[in-house]
């Protein structure tokens, strides 16, 4: 049966882009989304098409591929046919000189052909204005969310202690773990944000495994498959007993994700020391939670939080030598990786209902990545938990 998102809940949508337009931008008159996810957004299909925002007009939604089927699925106000840009220019009176489009998502070469049927001036982005308005969670959202962090915290703090197994290989762990996450409701996709990122599933290594160098932008490592698919996990690195594992993956509910990242301790226990550094994280999140409230500024947390570290416990915090990342978590939703970050430069103040994964790790030669992560929500009494409470390094032995 689908799942179709409320037509109150699309009104809504295009009544605060438009208010955050009008704001921003109060010269706008024309608006047009390309991007898949923001398709999905404001009309609830993911189709081949384009979306035509007029300021003072109803919005059209002009679909390529399929046509039919964005009429099965969603309940937006006005969907036509549309076999090239050429028919889609035929709903437009007149066209301004400028164009809002979403600059850092369009290929040029679809630009250009776009450009030939709409042959405005010039185009500015509507990039800001498009992450400010998914920031924020609506109640219909957030009960999305909510199912894809129950799914989440039962499968990485109930389930996977059960399929750890000795001599097992990182990619045949991640196969396991991807079946189970489908069957207990998860998506099957982990979607990102970052150019030319593919990712499946999220992070996962033994040991060491989990601070080898990778070209994703996070606090983890993993050796991958080859060089060519430099995810997922290894053949050859086998799950040996003393060894820290670490799973930092994506769950998905209706598209809508949650990030949780859960350590083990498989067969012994690891050294006092890598024990003191990842109850240290967690207690950073902690801090972090306490922090996400409406009005408090997301650079004032990041500050915070780094000035209160020592010197030593910042040596490898957030990733390993010299890769580091410099954030503390991110917004997360229709993509693992939106806005705000908790970070230098986001001076904007939380709202209630943003979503934040917050993500404290250290990196520990020779042992690998510990910490955690979990995703929360923004209310007046700080950070909401929705993918479970368990500290981390659930002892397998």
């Amino acid at each position: 049966m689908i799942k179709k998102t409320p037509i109150i809940e699309l009104d809504n949508r295009m009544k605060r882009f438009k208010i955050l337009m009008n704001n921003m931008h109060p010269e706008w008159e024309i608006t047009v989304i390309f991007s898949k996810i923001n398709l999905y957004y404001f009309t609830g299909t993911m189709q081949e098409g384009i979306l035509i925002i007029k300021r003072d007009d109803e919005p059209i939604f002009c679909v390529r591929r399929s046509y039919e089927r964005a009429l099965d699925e969603s309940l937006f106000r006005l969907i036509k046919p549309m076999n090239s840009f050429r028919d889609a220019i035929g709903s437009q009176d007149k066209l301004p000189e400028t164009v809002y489009l979403e600059a850092e998502l369009v290929p040029l070469a679809l630009y250009q052909r776009f450009h030939k049927y709409f042959p405005f001036k010039d185009f500015k982005s509507v990039d800001k204005v498009l992450t400010m308005v998914r920031a924020v969670k609506s109640e219909y959202e957030l009960s999305l969310m909510r199912e894809a962090g129950k799914i989440h915290q039962h499968v990485l703090e109930e389930l996977v202690p059960e399929m750890l197994q000795e001599g097992m290989n990182e990619a045949s762990l991640v196969a396991e773990l991807f079946q189970v996450m489908v069957e207990e409701g998860h998506d099957g996709v982990t979607r990102f944000g970052m150019f030319d990122t593919e990712i499946v599933l999220g992070q996962l290594g033994f040991g060491e495994s989990s601070i080898y160098p990778t070209y994703f932008n996070g606090p983890g490592g993993n050796y991958g498959l080859s060089p060519a698919v430099p995810l997922l996990g290894s053949r050859d690195r086998k799950l040996n007993k003393g060894d820290l594992v670490f799973i930092d993956v994506g769950c998905s509910v209706v598209g809508y994700n949650t990030d949780k990242t859960m350590t083990y301790m498989f067969g012994q226990s690891l050294p006092q020391y890598a024990i003191d550094a990842h109850n240290e994280c967690v207690n950073i999140q902690n801090e972090i939670a306490e922090m996400l409230k409406p009005a408090i500024i997301p650079s004032d947390i990041y500050r915070e939080i780094m000035g209160n570290l020592d010197k030593d416990f910042l040596r490898n915090f957030m990733g390993f030598g010299n890769r580091k990342v410099n954030f503390l978590g991110h917004g997360i939703g229709l993509l693992i990786d939106e806005q705000p970050v908790i970070a230098e430069g986001f001076n904007d103040p939380l709202e209630e209902g943003m979503v934040f994964a917050v993500e404290p790790k250290k990196g520990i030669r020779d042992i690998g990545m510990v910490g955690i992560e979990n995703t929360f929500i923004v209310t007046s009494h700080g950070g909401e938990c929705i993918t479970g409470s368990n500290p981390g390094l659930i002892p397998i032995f």
